[in-house]
């Protein structure tokens, strides 16, 4: 994975999210001639507030900074976040969690299921998300859209080495779960109500096999249709919510 320098953040969520936990890295913000709309006010009393430059400009230019994407009106041109260092985090985050949960990503191609494994990991309150550093997405307007708000709010971690940071979770007293079509437990078979980290493969090809073996558990999605797979984002956020439901979260 690789971030660039700046990063286009379109969308009166995902700008505003930005506004209130991140506005040191805001460079520049632009928002549409004329006003009036309550939202875009708000966006625009946060970035003076902030001390952000502040540029008035019309929805076509808008539409050219967000690529065409929905912008309601509000684009905002920022340092993207920093990843956490894997060590680091493991320490000051996952250790001192009384029951961490944590979701794993093998090799995220998608930009719009990364922005939506970063809103659900926000969700589900995740300690945060683990990918590799190689043959994964970066930070795009596209992560930051679908993520809404999330990208600052959930501790993202690159590794080099999945295999290694497994053991590491292991070793922190986490039991590691691979979300898998062929398993033979179903996930509402297993106890979840314990330190754990998720493990979801990539789009497509899933799990890799040193990714499988290095899971404590392999677990499916007990599917009843016709069709033998959900996408990345569907599937995580069952596996998510379920194992909220079993810990007792209402």
């Amino acid at each position: 994975m690789t971030d660039n320098r700046t990063l286009t953040v379109f969308g009166l969520h995902a700008v505003e999210s930005a506004m209130r936990h991140a506005p040191s890295s805001i460079l520049e913000c632009f928002i549409r001639l004329g006003g009036g709309h309550a939202a875009a006010d708000a966006v625009l009393e946060q970035a003076t507030q902030a001390g952000v430059r502040v540029q008035r400009v019309t929805g076509e230019t808008l539409d050219k900074l967000a690529s065409g994407g929905n912008h309601q009106g509000v684009v905002i041109r920022r340092r993207p976040p920093p990843a956490r260092m894997f060590e680091q985090w493991l320490d000051d985050v996952v250790r001192p969690h009384p029951l961490p949960l944590v979701l794993v990503v093998d090799q995220i191609q998608d930009p719009h299921n990364l922005g939506a494994a970063l809103r659900l990991a926000d969700a589900v309150g995740a300690q945060g998300i683990v990918l590799t550093r190689d043959n994964s997405v970066g930070l795009t307007p596209a992560v930051a859209k679908v993520a809404s708000g999330a990208l600052d709010t959930v501790p993202l971690v690159l590794v080099t080495n999945l295999v290694r940071a497994l053991a590491a979770l292991k070793e922190a007293g986490l039991w590691v779960v691979g979300a898998a079509g062929g398993a033979g437990d179903s996930l509402f078979e297993l106890d979840l109500n314990r330190p754990l980290a998720w493990v979801m493969g990539a789009e497509g090809s899933g799990l890799r096999r040193l990714t499988r073996e290095s899971c404590d558990y392999l677990a499916r999605i007990p599917m009843r249709g016709t069709v033998d797979s959900l996408n990345l984002g569907t599937a995580a956020a069952v596996c998510l919510f379920e194992t909220l439901r079993q810990r007792g979260v209402r």
